[in-house]
Protein backbone atom coordinates (compact mmCIF):
# COMPACT_ATOMS: atom_id res chain seq x y z
CA UNK A 1 0.00 0.00 0.00
CA UNK A 2 1.57 3.40 -0.84
CA UNK A 3 2.41 5.67 2.12
CA UNK A 4 2.69 9.21 3.12
CA UNK A 5 4.28 11.01 5.77
CA UNK A 6 1.91 11.96 8.71
CA UNK A 7 4.22 15.13 9.91
CA UNK A 8 7.72 16.07 8.87
CA UNK A 9 10.72 15.43 10.49
CA UNK A 10 13.64 12.79 9.23
CA UNK A 11 12.75 10.02 11.83
CA UNK A 12 8.79 10.67 11.46
CA UNK A 13 7.18 6.83 10.74
CA UNK A 14 5.07 6.90 7.90
CA UNK A 15 1.12 6.45 7.96
CA UNK A 16 -0.59 4.20 5.73
CA UNK A 17 -1.82 6.66 2.62
CA UNK A 18 -5.46 5.45 1.37
CA UNK A 19 -5.33 3.83 -2.10
CA UNK A 20 -7.09 4.90 -5.15
CA UNK A 21 -8.82 2.96 -7.52
CA UNK A 22 -8.01 -0.53 -7.92
CA UNK A 23 -7.73 -0.24 -11.71
CA UNK A 24 -7.17 3.55 -12.60
CA UNK A 25 -7.99 3.81 -16.19
CA UNK A 26 -11.26 1.64 -16.28
CA UNK A 27 -12.51 2.48 -12.87
CA UNK A 28 -12.45 6.68 -14.11
CA UNK A 29 -13.54 5.93 -17.23
CA UNK A 30 -16.73 4.12 -16.00
CA UNK A 31 -17.06 7.41 -13.11
CA UNK A 32 -16.22 9.98 -16.04
CA UNK A 33 -19.56 7.93 -17.87
CA UNK A 34 -21.82 8.71 -14.84
CA UNK A 35 -20.70 12.11 -14.30
CA UNK A 36 -21.19 12.64 -18.02
CA UNK A 37 -24.51 11.47 -18.00
CA UNK A 38 -25.28 13.46 -14.99
CA UNK A 39 -24.81 16.49 -16.45
CA UNK A 40 -26.38 15.64 -19.63
CA UNK A 41 -29.43 14.95 -17.63
CA UNK A 42 -29.58 16.98 -15.18
CA UNK A 43 -31.34 16.12 -12.23
CA UNK A 44 -31.26 12.49 -13.21
CA UNK A 45 -29.70 9.97 -10.40
CA UNK A 46 -26.66 8.07 -11.73
CA UNK A 47 -24.94 5.05 -10.04
CA UNK A 48 -21.50 5.93 -9.54
CA UNK A 49 -19.26 2.68 -8.54
CA UNK A 50 -16.63 3.40 -6.11
CA UNK A 51 -15.68 -0.40 -5.64
CA UNK A 52 -13.19 -0.54 -2.73
CA UNK A 53 -12.28 2.91 -2.42
CA UNK A 54 -11.97 3.99 1.38
CA UNK A 55 -10.57 7.36 2.03
CA UNK A 56 -9.86 9.32 5.26
CA UNK A 57 -12.89 11.07 6.56
CA UNK A 58 -14.89 13.57 6.17
CA UNK A 59 -14.33 12.64 2.51
CA UNK A 60 -17.09 10.37 1.17
CA UNK A 61 -16.36 7.28 -1.37
CA UNK A 62 -18.45 8.92 -3.90
CA UNK A 63 -16.60 12.47 -3.68
CA UNK A 64 -13.12 10.46 -3.91
CA UNK A 65 -14.29 8.54 -6.49
CA UNK A 66 -15.78 12.39 -8.88
CA UNK A 67 -12.09 13.92 -7.39
CA UNK A 68 -9.67 10.89 -8.83
CA UNK A 69 -11.78 11.02 -12.26
CA UNK A 70 -11.67 14.79 -12.73
CA UNK A 71 -9.01 16.24 -11.06
CA UNK A 72 -5.43 16.38 -12.48
CA UNK A 73 -2.19 18.99 -12.34
CA UNK A 74 -4.10 21.61 -14.43
CA UNK A 75 -6.81 21.66 -12.06
CA UNK A 76 -6.92 23.89 -9.00
CA UNK A 77 -9.31 22.96 -6.14
CA UNK A 78 -10.70 24.67 -3.51
CA UNK A 79 -11.64 22.64 0.08
CA UNK A 80 -14.23 23.85 2.32
CA UNK A 81 -13.22 24.00 5.83
CA UNK A 82 -13.90 20.62 6.51
CA UNK A 83 -12.00 19.02 4.24
CA UNK A 84 -9.02 21.30 4.43
CA UNK A 85 -8.46 20.50 8.31
CA UNK A 86 -7.64 17.23 7.43
CA UNK A 87 -4.10 16.80 6.49
CA UNK A 88 -4.64 13.02 5.87
CA UNK A 89 -7.60 14.30 2.92
CA UNK A 90 -5.07 17.03 1.68
CA UNK A 91 -2.15 13.86 1.09
CA UNK A 92 -4.63 11.44 -0.29
CA UNK A 93 -6.00 14.15 -3.06
CA UNK A 94 -2.65 15.45 -3.79
CA UNK A 95 -0.57 12.05 -4.39
CA UNK A 96 -3.59 10.68 -5.97
CA UNK A 97 -4.53 13.23 -8.69
CA UNK A 98 -1.81 16.06 -8.30
CA UNK A 99 -4.46 18.45 -8.08
CA UNK A 100 -2.94 21.98 -6.10
CA UNK A 101 -4.67 22.89 -3.61
CA UNK A 102 -6.00 26.83 -3.82
CA UNK A 103 -6.82 29.00 -0.74
CA UNK A 104 -9.53 31.32 -2.77
CA UNK A 105 -12.32 29.72 -4.43
CA UNK A 106 -12.53 32.04 -7.19
CA UNK A 107 -9.14 30.39 -8.37
CA UNK A 108 -10.49 27.05 -8.51
CA UNK A 109 -12.33 25.04 -11.28
CA UNK A 110 -13.35 22.53 -8.90
CA UNK A 111 -14.65 22.79 -5.20
CA UNK A 112 -15.29 20.07 -2.99
CA UNK A 113 -17.60 20.42 -0.16
CA UNK A 114 -17.43 18.19 3.01
CA UNK A 115 -19.78 19.91 5.05
CA UNK A 116 -22.51 21.48 2.29
CA UNK A 117 -24.62 23.00 5.33
CA UNK A 118 -21.78 25.08 5.89
CA UNK A 119 -21.64 25.80 2.18
CA UNK A 120 -19.75 29.39 1.19
CA UNK A 121 -21.91 31.54 -0.96
CA UNK A 122 -22.10 30.34 -4.70
CA UNK A 123 -20.95 34.11 -5.97
CA UNK A 124 -17.62 33.10 -4.19
CA UNK A 125 -16.44 30.69 -7.00
CA UNK A 126 -15.24 31.61 -10.47
CA UNK A 127 -18.65 32.33 -12.59
CA UNK A 128 -16.68 32.43 -15.23
CA UNK A 129 -16.65 34.92 -18.69
CA UNK A 130 -18.33 36.13 -21.35
CA UNK A 131 -15.79 35.01 -23.28
CA UNK A 132 -14.95 32.09 -21.50
CA UNK A 133 -17.73 30.67 -19.32
CA UNK A 134 -15.92 27.08 -19.40
CA UNK A 135 -13.72 28.62 -16.93
CA UNK A 136 -15.64 28.36 -13.90
CA UNK A 137 -15.72 26.28 -11.04
CA UNK A 138 -17.67 23.12 -10.56
CA UNK A 139 -18.82 22.85 -7.16
CA UNK A 140 -19.05 18.98 -5.49
CA UNK A 141 -21.26 18.70 -2.82
CA UNK A 142 -20.84 15.42 -0.94
CA UNK A 143 -22.97 13.58 1.77
CA UNK A 144 -25.87 14.12 -0.15
CA UNK A 145 -29.32 12.71 -0.04
CA UNK A 146 -31.85 12.36 -2.43
CA UNK A 147 -35.78 12.69 -2.01
CA UNK A 148 -35.56 14.22 1.34
CA UNK A 149 -36.57 17.68 0.92
CA UNK A 150 -38.38 20.42 -1.00
CA UNK A 151 -38.15 19.65 -4.49
CA UNK A 152 -37.54 22.18 -7.31
CA UNK A 153 -38.59 21.90 -11.11
CA UNK A 154 -36.02 21.82 -13.75
CA UNK A 155 -36.08 22.43 -17.47
CA UNK A 156 -33.58 23.21 -19.89
CA UNK A 157 -31.12 21.40 -21.85
CA UNK A 158 -31.50 17.39 -21.23
CA UNK A 159 -34.65 17.80 -19.57
CA UNK A 160 -37.94 16.71 -21.39
CA UNK A 161 -40.60 19.10 -20.14
CA UNK A 162 -39.63 19.40 -16.58
CA UNK A 163 -37.65 17.12 -14.11
CA UNK A 164 -37.65 17.52 -10.23
CA UNK A 165 -34.94 17.42 -7.85
CA UNK A 166 -34.16 17.54 -4.53
CA UNK A 167 -30.81 17.36 -2.42
CA UNK A 168 -30.21 17.87 1.55
CA UNK A 169 -28.26 18.94 3.50
CA UNK A 170 -27.93 22.38 1.90
CA UNK A 171 -28.03 25.71 3.01
CA UNK A 172 -31.27 27.46 4.17
CA UNK A 173 -30.92 29.79 0.89
CA UNK A 174 -29.57 27.67 -1.30
CA UNK A 175 -31.69 27.20 -3.94
CA UNK A 176 -32.03 31.06 -4.45
CA UNK A 177 -28.22 31.70 -4.99
CA UNK A 178 -28.99 28.49 -7.61
CA UNK A 179 -31.65 30.74 -9.70
CA UNK A 180 -29.51 33.50 -9.46
CA UNK A 181 -26.58 31.49 -10.68
CA UNK A 182 -28.26 29.84 -13.30
CA UNK A 183 -29.95 33.13 -14.41
CA UNK A 184 -26.43 34.31 -15.60
CA UNK A 185 -26.03 31.75 -18.21
CA UNK A 186 -23.91 31.24 -20.19
CA UNK A 187 -21.60 32.03 -17.16
CA UNK A 188 -21.94 30.78 -13.82
CA UNK A 189 -20.58 27.69 -11.56
CA UNK A 190 -22.07 24.22 -12.28
CA UNK A 191 -22.68 21.68 -9.42
CA UNK A 192 -22.69 17.94 -8.44
CA UNK A 193 -23.90 16.13 -5.62
CA UNK A 194 -22.60 13.31 -4.24
CA UNK A 195 -24.59 11.06 -2.11
CA UNK A 196 -23.95 7.84 -0.96
CA UNK A 197 -23.62 5.42 -3.99
CA UNK A 198 -26.02 7.87 -6.62
CA UNK A 199 -24.55 11.33 -7.93
CA UNK A 200 -26.61 14.03 -9.46
CA UNK A 201 -25.85 17.31 -11.32
CA UNK A 202 -27.28 20.74 -12.26
CA UNK A 203 -25.55 22.74 -15.18
CA UNK A 204 -25.27 26.45 -15.28
CA UNK A 205 -27.78 25.87 -17.98
CA UNK A 206 -30.52 24.37 -16.04
CA UNK A 207 -33.76 26.35 -15.13
CA UNK A 208 -34.63 26.29 -11.63
CA UNK A 209 -38.04 27.04 -10.12
CA UNK A 210 -38.71 26.49 -6.23
CA UNK A 211 -41.60 23.58 -6.03
CA UNK A 212 -44.58 25.13 -3.99
CA UNK A 213 -45.54 23.08 -0.48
Amino acid sequence: METATATSGPNVRQAPLAAGFPDPVHDAQACFRAIMNAMARPGTRQTLKTGTLAPPEPLTPTAAAIALTLFDYDTPVWLDRALMSSEPVKAFLRFHTGAPIVGEPVDAAFALVGDPKQLIPLASFNQGSAEYPDESTTVILSGQEFDTSQKVTLSGPGIRDTAALAVNPIPPVFWDQVISNNRQFPRGIDLIFAGKTDIAALPRSTSVVLTEV
